[in-house]
């Protein structure tokens, strides 16, 4: 059982989503030879300042592979729905139970349903609809069912209303924290055009994006990482790590759902082998 390659699967609603996300934990777990799979629920093509439609999607699809050969992980897919315009319908709730069963799932991961783009709360409640149907045999009979319901995880995020994210899991990913760059870097159109255009809206000023690549990349670190993780992160790397090695500069954090398997203390080691064995 410990030695059994896991599925994970990561639905982001837009292409840079689980790299921003989990994308140093996802190369934790390609190291080690587990199935790490990414969807992204729309082509994210109402996201940029000059492009749209078809060749905006093709080109975001084009940058999800690259970042999935960045992080070592198995596959990278961009599903039809148009960027802005996810809805939970019945036909979408079909198409993530179909792809939580193929790939034949342990770990799900996703966003949490207060988050504050309307294609991030919509993936959401999609996934989270999908964590009890996954198992009803006669839901979706044309893609056989799974015998145990995967555990199902948020992706952190800052909003608090109606309840703030809460870590119960903390990854330290320093040591793979400019892999996780290089697959950010891989998603030009928003890391390097999108985000600077909203950027200078909210923040009332032009941004500039150095051209120098190390200067760019430290651009880009600065715009997305806090240089230390928020404080509730760091004391659930406290509980996770053994004393003195639970200090992180990067680290990754996740909610468990409650929809999804219970994370036990044997789940819990098979889940997060690169967790040290002391955490339980």
């Amino acid at each position: 059982m410990e030695n059994k390659q896991l599925s994970i699967l990561m639905i982001g609603a837009h292409p840079d989503d689980c790299e921003l996300k989990a994308g140093g934990t996802a190369a934790l777990w390609a190291r080690l030879g587990h199935r790490v799979q990414f969807v992204a629920m729309t082509g994210g093509d109402n996201g940029h300042p000059s492009m749209s439609g078809g060749a905006l999607q093709q080109r975001r699809r084009e940058e999800a592979r690259e970042a999935a050969k960045v992080l070592g992980i198995a596959r990278a897919e961009v599903l039809e729905n148009h960027g802005g315009e996810l809805l939970a319908t019945l036909e979408a709730r079909r198409d993530v139970v179909r792809l939580i069963r193929e790939a034949r799932t342990d770990i799900v991961i996703s966003h949490r349903s207060t988050d504050y783009h309307p294609d991030h709360r919509y993936t959401a409640t999609l996934v989270q609809d999908a964590a009890y149907m996954v198992t009803v045999p006669f839901f979706l009979a044309s893609v056989p069912a799974l015998e145990r319901n995967p555990v199902f995880l948020y992706f952190e995020d800052t909003f608090t209303r109606p309840v703030p994210f809460r870590p119960d899991i903390a990854v330290k990913i320093d040591e793979v924290f400019e892999q996780k760059m290089a697959a950010l870097e891989a998603h030009a159109s928003q890391m390097f055009e999108w985000l600077p255009f909203m950027m200078s809206r909210s923040l009332g000023r032009p941004e500039h994006v150095p051209e120098d690549p190390v200067e760019r990349r430290a651009w880009l670190a600065k715009a997305w990482f806090p240089d230390a993780p928020p404080q509730e992160v760091q004391a659930c790397l406290q509980r996770l790590y053994p004393a003195g090695k639970a200090a992180a500069r990067h680290a990754e954090a996740f909610e468990i759902c409650e929809y999804g398997s219970p994370l036990d203390p044997e789940d819990f080691r098979r889940i997060f082998p690169f967790l040290p064995a002391a955490a339980e």
